[in-house]
């Protein structure tokens, strides 16, 4: 028995997942589920509550890692329009969880909002960006954040705020819960002098990233007063390579993907590095980057 029959328009089964991802690795989803509204969510949130089947929600995939043999259960991606509105009035944002990041930062830079442009050269979407807390040397984006409106697993949507909303290092206290969109408070500055942040934090990634390779980002954490990309290029691992994935030599805390690059090849790689830290610097390395199975 097919649970969504009836709703062919929007669920595939068996959907390969690598070309929704920055990795470009994956394979198929369950079900792969594009939702063109919040009740066609809700609809579909339901069904798979109803048949214990679970669910993952991904953005746009510049932070995932899908395995080779690819998800159990059911990818819901928010990609239609209606999850990728904004609304500005004056220095307050509502952004649903589908919207740009990069094209949300320099939308703010051309009304005059700070806040946001910390946030420079960071993929993503706000869901994504929300729920790991995403940032950087310069800020993140939980400090401008007043409140979430989440959906549960059973449907049921509700708000999250200050000060019950807690956001700490790369992640947030919202947990089984779907994130339909954020609430945020910008402050009013001079574009010009937001645009000079902006360009410098280009450079300072473009200098110090390998921006122009198959990635997901940094894959670990930084421990607590340490650099994971510094821990790593000391235990020696800069271009250390398994099958077609590698530990860049521009910046050790990325693992890029070459050609003939599987899941498995980044996973093995992730392990070692790992292992290598451990013994080198007594450390043991979390990764930040999400990983399907």
């Amino acid at each position: 028995m097919n649970i969504f029959g009836d709703l062919a328009e929007i669920v595939e089964q068996n959907h390969v997942m690598a070309p929704h991802t920055w990795y470009r690795l994956g394979g198929p989803a369950d079900y792969f589920i594009r939702p063109r509204t919040v009740e066609e969510l809700q609809d579909m949130v339901r069904r798979c509550d109803e048949n214990h089947i679970r669910v993952h929600v991904m953005g746009l995939g510049s932070n995932l890692l899908i395995s080779d043999e690819g998800v159990r259960g059911a990818v819901v991606k928010l990609d239609a329009p209606a999850f990728a509105e904004t609304q500005f009035e004056g220095p307050h944002l509502t952004a649903w969880a589908g919207a740009e990041l990069s094209k949300l930062v320099l939308d703010c830079v051309e009304k005059g909002l700070s806040g946001l442009e910390v946030l420079t050269g960071i993929p993503g979407s706000i869901g994504g960006a929300v729920k790991m807390n995403a940032g950087g040397q310069f800020g993140d984006i939980g400090s401008v954040v007043d409140s979430v409106t989440l959906m549960d697993g059973q449907g049921t949507v509700f708000e999250r705020s200050k000060p019950e909303l807690i956001f700490d290092y790369r992640s947030v206290n919202i947990r089984a819960s779907t994130i339909l969109n954020a609430k945020l408070t910008l402050s009013e500055a001079d574009p010009e002098e937001i645009m000079r942040t902006v360009k410098e934090s280009w450079i300072y990634k473009k200098n110090n990233q390998p921006l122009n390779t198959r990635n997901c980002g940094c894959v670990f954490r930084n421990p607590p007063g340490a650099s994971a990309g510094a821990l790593i290029d000391r235990a020696g691992l800069k271009g250390f390579q398994i099958g077609g994935a590698a530990v860049s030599d521009k910046h050790a805390n990325f693992i890029v993907a070459n050609k003939g690059c599987t899941s498995r090849d980044v996973l093995r790689l992730i392990e070692v590095v790992r292992q290598k830290v451990r013994g080198h610097a007594d450390v043991e390395l979390q990764t930040e980057i999400e990983i399907w199975k």
